[in-house]
């Protein structure tokens, strides 16, 4: 059996490791009924609850919240999510342990005495042979990001009107924290959906909650983080979707933005360039294709949820798929018989075109019949739906 090309072969483990991986097969399992024990306990308690009087179910609600979503309950979740950060349970679970004590947000006042106090992130390595994979990232460039993550939550700021400086400061700290805390997971788990949905959580979270300017600083700074995780991947759809993420909040009113319409044209052509040196030495890669492909559609707005850059003029958009159509051509020179140039070509041409509300002179129907004609000759099992296609652009074949 094969994936993607790799074989998949049987890995031979001597008696000691087999040992070794049942042990930790077992502390997981371990830990996983230890949570869901908590957490089932917290729903069971609720849902008694719900005969009892109004005063009766508040007070008791409370009690059961502050019970089980505890320090206890949360440092359960840290432990499961460093070994299996695909456990969404795991993440809601943590969110609520959060909510219900140091990110309560009613009234933006400091915690009650006796609320949960937030555990401080273990200091300790996270074994990489045990739950994470090697990165690229070396230990310096995680110390200063986490250095920059704490550095831009710890400032309560001078506006103080969403809460007491107390309690602001509080939930700098757990803001700080979690995203310190899911740095190595999201560096070892790239494209893990978990790992930057909870980030955008902890974002939002810090946006309620924390003064507009340390709220800014923290937004710029997953800039910075999105932007070297697409260096070392650009094909990350996530971290793609999550840069759209960023840029729309610093954009918006909330955190007093401005327009980076110019930065990130800059930043996506950047990208282009990277993926166009891929083509370049390797047109048979789909993949790559798939990611040029992508880019293009963020660039033209289609759909219009995915724009890169918001709200660039029609002309900057032609112009930037124009240049990428042109480079396309010059591919074609030395490559004749791989079916992506043809398509993309095809494709991207008509793009520009829907972009300028215009029709096709009779040069480019030309031009496009004969890449019809190749893109049937080197993909035969999809013949009909090229016919279709030309017919739909009223094109001989």
């Amino acid at each position: 059996m094969s994936s993607h090309g790799v074989p998949r072969t049987e890995r031979d483990r001597s008696p000691d490791q087999l040992k070794k991986d049942i042990e930790k097969i077992d502390k997981y399992r371990a830990l996983d009924s230890q949570l869901r024990a908590q957490v089932i306990l917290t729903i069971f308690l609720a849902s008694a609850c719900i005969t009892r009087t109004r005063s009766r179910l508040t007070s008791i609600s409370h009690q059961t919240s502050k019970s089980q979503f505890d320090l206890a309950t949360l440092e359960l979740t840290t432990k499961l999510l460093r070994i299996n950060p695909e456990y969404y349970t795991v993440w809601n679970t943590r969110r609520r342990c959060l909510i219900s004590g140091l990110l309560k947000k009613q009234g933006r006042k400091s915690p009650q005495p006796g609320a949960l106090e937030y555990p401080e992130i273990s200091k300790e390595p996270i074994d990489s042979s045990r739950s994470l994979q090697p990165t690229d990232f070396s230990e310096a460039e995680l110390n200063q990001h986490r250095a920059a993550a704490s550095q831009h939550t710890t400032a309560p700021g001078r506006n103080q009107e969403r809460g007491s400086e107390e309690g602001t400061i509080q939930s700098s700290k757990v803001i700080g924290d979690e995203l310190i805390f899911t740095l190595p997971l999201l560096i070892a788990h790239p494209k893990c959906y978990w790992i930057w949905n909870y980030r955008m959580w902890t974002l939002e979270e810090a946006t309620l909650l924390l003064p507009v300017e340390s709220v800014k600083s923290i937004w710029q700074g997953e800039l910075g983080l999105v932007s070297k995780m697409l260096n070392r991947d650009q094909r990350n759809y996530h971290a793609w979707a999550y840069r759209r993420y960023v840029v729309s909040h610093l954009e918006s009113s909330r955190l007093d933005g401005q327009s980076m319409v110019e930065s990130e044209f800059a930043y996506t052509t950047t990208m282009f360039s990277l993926v166009d040196g891929g083509l370049n030495v390797g047109p048979e890669d789909q993949s790559l294709w798939y990611y040029h492909q992508y880019l293009i559609f963020n660039v033209a707005e289609q759909p219009a949820n995915l724009a890169i850059v918001p709200e660039m003029v029609v002309d900057d958009r032609v112009k930037l798929i124009s240049r990428q159509v042109d480079f396309i051509k010059d591919l074609l020179e030395d490559y004749h018989d791989v079916k992506w140039i043809f398509e993309m070509l095809l494709e991207y041409t008509l793009l520009t075109y829907k972009l300028r509300n215009e029709p096709l002179g009779v040069e480019q129907s030309k031009e496009l019949e004969g890449w019809v004609a190749s893109i049937k000759r080197l993909d035969p099992q999809r013949f009909n739906r090229w016919q279709e296609l030309a017919q739909k652009l009223k094109i001989s074949d």
